[in-house]
């Protein structure tokens, strides 16, 4: 190995220059006298037993006759596992004091960019970004929907266009995006038959649209949304991922929605007056006793009334019975 390697390998592990000539010149002259070590390496006085100490501390170097001038090199192995630990502390300790002074600069120097994380819309400017957003989407669009709307032209266009794109659509829509008057026809079934996955909560936690991984839209307030029309821009932050994990939770929870199908028929006037029992919150003795049947007949009634309707629990059936209007008077 050539000195100048030595060097760097030594000065890797922590060793001062003028040690690593000591070294060098130890493993070529050793064992001598320390000042003639020292005058083979440029150093002496102060410097070279400096050194010399610093490389005795090292465990690379020791008298060789206790108490004699005369130094030589030692076996190197234990040394070097010392110095090769304490070099990883140091490195780690330097890493803690890089990665806190870092953290210091963005708490005092940052802290006035967070704002640009999350931006508020107001106004006008809604309904632009919202048309920016369908626009941009490459991959997929989450979105959370419910009740109140703000009143965007093409909007149903837009999402349509996005899903002839070939952008993936999942939405959770609430009951009472269902509910509200023309929604279904006109904004929901449309989109479904285009390709969108749709799902239905009996409510919803936010207002919210996902565009791909880029960046989240999110009302202020399902209650506040038609008083102020704002929303937030979320960019990519811990608010985002919070966002997204909301929503693949409420996905998960939701029921599959599957838009227009074929009308059932009538209904017996004794099926109606059961799913308003069941509607308004009557217990199955309750709805039993007042249709005059046994419980294992209620259970039977349900199941057929499920099949009909293709729902797969109660929940599901009440959504599809107040679609087709069976919960309607007159029907």
């Amino acid at each position: 190995m050539t000195n100048a390697r030595l060097g760097e390998a030594l000065r890797l592990l922590g060793i001062g220059e003028a040690a690593c000539r000591v070294y060098a010149a130890l493993l070529e002259l050793a064992p001598a006298p320390l000042r003639a070590i020292g005058a083979a390496a440029g150093a002496d006085g102060a410097e070279l037993a400096a050194a010399y100490g610093e490389l005795v501390d090292a465990g690379l170097a020791s008298a060789a006759v206790e108490g004699g001038d005369v130094v030589a090199p030692v076996p190197p192995a234990a040394g070097l596992e010392i110095l090769a630990r304490h070099r990883t502390a140091e490195l780690e300790a330097s890493r803690l004091a890089v990665g806190g002074a870092f953290e210091s600069f963005r708490r005092q120097r940052l802290a006035p960019l967070d704002g640009h994380l999350v931006e508020v819309v107001t106004g006008d400017a809604v309904g632009r970004r919202m048309r920016q957003a369908w626009a941009s989407a490459r991959e997929q669009i989450r979105q959370l929907e419910s009740p109140p709307y703000v009143p965007l032209p093409g909007a149903t266009d837009d999402a349509l266009a996005t899903l002839a794109r070939g952008v993936t659509q999942r939405v959770v829509y609430s009951r009472a995006s269902l509910e509200h008057p023309g929604h279904l026809k006109e904004a929901i079934e449309p989109c479904i038959e285009a390709g969108e996955q749709a799902r239905v909560l009996p409510s919803v936690p936010v207002k919210l649209v996902i565009i791909d991984e880029a960046y989240a839209l999110v009302s202020l307030s399902i209650k506040e949304t038609d008083v102020h029309n704002a929303m937030l821009v979320v960019q990519p932050c811990g608010l985002l991922s919070a966002l997204v994990a909301l929503f693949e939770q409420s996905w998960q929870n939701a029921l599959p929605f599957h838009g227009r199908t074929a009308l059932p028929g009538g209904l017996a006037p004794a099926d109606r007056r059961l799913l308003w029992l069941l509607a308004g919150g009557a217990s199955d003795d309750v709805i039993a006793r007042e249709l005059g049947i046994s419980r294992r007949t209620l259970f039977r009634r349900l199941q057929v009334l499920m099949a009909r309707l293709g729902a797969a629990n109660r929940f599901q059936m009440a959504l599809q019975a107040q679609r087709y209007g069976w919960l309607s008077p007159g029907r």
